[in-house]
Parts: C-alpha cells; structure tokens; sequence
C-alpha cells in the first residue's frame, strides 16, 4: 500500500543532498520562527477574554495545528530518507539523481533531473522519479526509446544524454 505519508512506502524515500537540507530548513524555521510567533499571539489573543468569539485566537489555534501537522509530515519524511548524492555517476543508466536529456517525438528537446517526491519543481526540470514520466525512465540508457502514459496522453521520447552532475 503507497499513501503520500511518507514512511508508510515500502519503496525507499530517496532525496537528493539540497532537497534533504530544504526540508530540514523548513522544520527548523517552523520550530524557530513560526511556531512560538504564532504561540505567542494565541496567548495575547487569549489574555483577551473570551475566546468563542475571539478571531485572533481561534485563527492562531488553527493556524498552530497546521504548523504541527507540518512539522510531524517534515520529521517523519526526514526520518524515512535514504539521501542519495546525484553527482556520483552510474554511467549512461537512468538511476535516481540522473539529469536526463530526451528527444521528444514533435523534436522538441526536454531535460530532466530525476529527484524524490518532496522536492519536484517542474519550473526547474526536476520530476520525481516516482512520476509517470521518471518511473519510465529508470534504468533505461542513451538511445533507449521510452514510452510513457501520461494524463494528456501515450507520449514517446528517445535518451540523448544521461547525466550525473
């Protein structure tokens, strides 16, 4: 059974070094910073009186569980990472970490990096490599054709390049 908590996968939950540090900056930014911000105006908010009616207070206390559950998902996905160093290079195999240059069947080039679930930005090329598209390209090398099912339909792509930088 996979669900989006992480941990529960019985996959390994592989990060690239920066995504494993931005997840930690995060959770130590909310423990630092956001957290006993927010605690401390619940608190003023409260000192207020009644509460039923306090605004402030009841969005604080909100907005603190929604810090928690964060925090809880940051620690348990940190816990459950195996970081994996993308610029050790495996050759010319798509393996986690790879930055993968395709040839698309319209001609158009695309590139991508293959990085785990939490850290993905498409603006930047980086998919997982759980996705539709980054499952397909394990373990697949240079001139290899891939043919992936996506929601907008069946596409094909040919390995150019398979870097590890």
């Amino acid at each position: 059974m996979t669900t989006n908590e992480p941990g529960t996968s019985k996959l390994p939950s592989y990060i690239t070094p920066e995504g494993f540090a931005t997840l930690k900056r995060e959770l130590e930014h909310l423990g630092q910073v956001e957290r006993p911000k927010v605690v401390h105006g619940v608190t003023e908010a409260a000192a207020e009186g009644d509460r039923s009616e306090n605004a402030e207070y009841i969005y604080g206390k909100r907005r603190l569980r929604e810090i928690d559950r964060r925090m809880r998902f940051l620690r348990m996905a940190l816990e459950a990472s195996v970081v994996v160093d993308p610029s050790i290079d495996r050759g010319d195999t798509i393996y986690f970490g790879a930055t993968v240059v395709l040839l698309s069947e319209g001609g158009d080039e695309v590139t991508y990096q293959l990085v785990g679930e939490h850290e993905t930005d498409a603006v930047r090329g980086r998919i997982s490599h759980r996705s539709p598209v980054g499952a397909a390209l394990m373990r697949k090398s240079v001139d290899d054709e891939v043919r992936v099912a996506t929601p907008a339909g069946p596409r094909t792509f040919t390995v150019l390049e398979v870097l590890y930088r």
